[in-house]
């Protein structure tokens, strides 16, 4: 059993010709694994139905026999605990409109004509799509475990004001504080260089709502420089082309962003000479549009 080839689930994804989303998400509904913490678990079907801990580049991962089929019936443990924004509401004292818009800000969810729609991003989390017998709106309903995921919980701390001490990893992220953010905009953030002041600045003018040095709502720990949540775009500015610790980092970023198959704007030194022209055309690619 030991020499018996494993793959990872992004590897099973690929093998079965369909996203890695997809994949979470159809593991996630036969109870296979669940995502605590932030991080993908086996559950005791999982294991029973060969999957298995190994430990890569990026630390411990799930993996999977090469041959491995997803079980025709399995146990579905959280089937009872699905729970609408109304109940999510309600344990984290908060209206379920507000709700909404916090899981949609995070990506897990977006609207639709009518109602709420579950993002890929959502269905890995866990969510099922819902529609109301009566209206046909659509809704999405949530297992239990996802109150105890940190993104959510960090989202919702931050709307009640609450004040979080720096981690361990904020610490550690050597750029961000070796780069103070001095720089004041014209809507009052302080940001880490002129480029990124005349982003903002842009982005304010323009009306767009944006976010600065948004925490992704992922495992891993990584900051964008600006988030718009109208279309779930992220932008990042490249500077310091010449400074290899800077690339080094540039690539992590990117591989991240693909990874999720976030929607990403890249912006360089030339292009933040001219943003009256690349910006619009690039925001409307995602749905946002300016003036």
């Amino acid at each position: 059993m030991s020499d018996e080839k494993r793959l990872s689930t992004t590897q099973l994804a690929k093998l079965r010709g369909i996203t890695q989303e997809q994949m979470f998400g159809q593991l996630t509904t036969l109870g296979l694994i669940e995502k605590l913490d932030d991080k993908w678990q086996l559950t005791d079907a999982g294991a029973a139905a060969g999957g298995v801990y190994l430990t890569g580049k990026y630390g411990q991962y799930v993996a999977w026999p090469e041959d491995f089929q997803l079980p025709s019936v399995a146990a579905k443990p959280e089937a009872a605990k699905l729970l609408t924004a109304t109940v999510l509401g309600q344990h984290f004292e908060l209206p379920a409109n507000k709700m909404n818009y916090i899981l949609s800000e995070l990506g897990w969810i977006k609207k639709g004509l009518k109602g709420w729609l579950a993002t890929e991003q959502g269905l890995a989390m866990g969510a099922e799509q819902g529609e109301d017998s009566r209206s046909g709106i659509p809704y999405v309903h949530w297992p239990e475990k996802i109150t105890r995921i940190r993104a959510l919980k960090d989202s919702i701390d931050n709307i009640k004001g609450v004040d979080k001490p720096k981690t361990d990893t904020d610490k550690m992220d050597s750029f961000r504080h070796k780069f103070e953010a001095t720089h004041r905009t014209t809507d009052g953030h302080f940001v880490r260089s002129k480029a990124e002041m005349l982003i903002d600045n842009w982005l304010y003018m323009a009306e767009i709502v944006h976010a600065y040095e948004r925490k992704l709502p992922i495992e891993e720990e990584m900051y964008c420089d600006f988030y718009i949540p109208t279309g779930k775009v992220y932008i990042e500015f490249w500077g310091y082309e010449n400074d290899a610790k800077y690339l080094a980092r540039k690539q992590e970023k990117l591989a991240i962003y693909q990874k999720y198959n976030f929607n990403l704007i890249e912006l360089t030194d030339k292009d933040v000479l001219n943003l009256d022209d690349i910006l619009p055309r690039l925001l409307l690619k995602f749905g946002v549009q300016a003036y």
